[in-house]
């Protein structure tokens, strides 16, 4: 594992996908920035970190994924590992919120943001960017948003958790062909609110109340409805209120 460590960028996916651009990079590289100024989230959305209170990076995979089908695969994983790597702590009540919101309890202490990209010669290129609050920020405003130390009363060190999260992607990337179901799998047992009557809101502003199934291989949720109904939803289709 090579850490470039960084004062401040914009971004650390930006930095690592235009350093990529420019030179070879190793596999497991990580870009670590104590102030990342526009990290970005789901959706477009901002992810607000402090210098010293959050943990932000990237990760750079290479030809991890055989192909664009299996991209969802990796989000699988990559949330799992934060799930693995946060109870390793003993961190308690870890679930994963649809796509890859990492909560404890009911508040997001975690994000991640996979960027792939299809190279020139068909290889998929992938940029894992991953933000953690370890310590209280200023979240006025931000609903459901919380950090370690305010839901667990524990302080972790940062670079000790960036180590712990690399090591365990790198063992669990060796084994993704044979192992993609199980990680599958892995990622229902903590999905948030599974199983449970909850409200939902489409980009239209749509409101119903349907039950989460799960997410099938392309990533879409899986909801059943009042009416006993199945309906697959992308990203940028649906949101859980809660």
């Amino acid at each position: 594992m090579k850490i470039i460590k960084l004062n401040a960028t914009t971004s650390t996916n930006d930095y690592l996908k235009q350093l990529a651009k420019e030179t070879r990079v190793e596999d497991y590289t990580v870009v670590w920035a104590e102030n990342q100024t526009a990290g970005k989230g789901q959706r477009g959305a901002f992810f607000l970190s402090e210098p010293f209170k959050s943990l932000t990076f990237s990760v750079y995979v290479n030809r991890v994924l055989l192909g664009i089908e299996d991209v969802f695969t990796l989000n699988f994983l990559v949330s799992n590992v934060m799930v693995d790597a946060l109870e390793s702590f003993n961190l308690t009540n870890i679930s994963i919120k649809w796509p890859n919101d990492i909560l404890s309890d009911n508040k997001k202490i975690a994000g991640i943001l996979i960027e792939n990209t299809i190279k020139s010669d068909g290889g998929i290129q992938s940029v894992i960017g991953i933000g953690v609050n370890i310590e209280p920020i200023n979240l006025v405003g931000i609903e459901h948003a919380s950090s370690i130390v305010q839901q667990n009363n524990v302080i972790i060190d940062r670079e000790e958790l960036l180590i712990k999260i690399v090591g365990f992607l790198s063992q669990r990337i060796a084994s993704i062909e044979t192992h993609c179901q199980d990680e599958r799998a892995k990622y229902h047992v903590k999905l948030f609110r599974k199983g449970v009557s909850s409200m939902f809101e489409t980009h239209a502003g749509i409101r119903f109340v349907a039950e989460i199934v799960g997410v099938d291989q392309k990533g879409r949720l899986m909801l059943i409805d009042a009416k006993d109904n199945l309906k697959y939803f992308e990203l940028k289709e649906i949101s859980l209120l809660y």
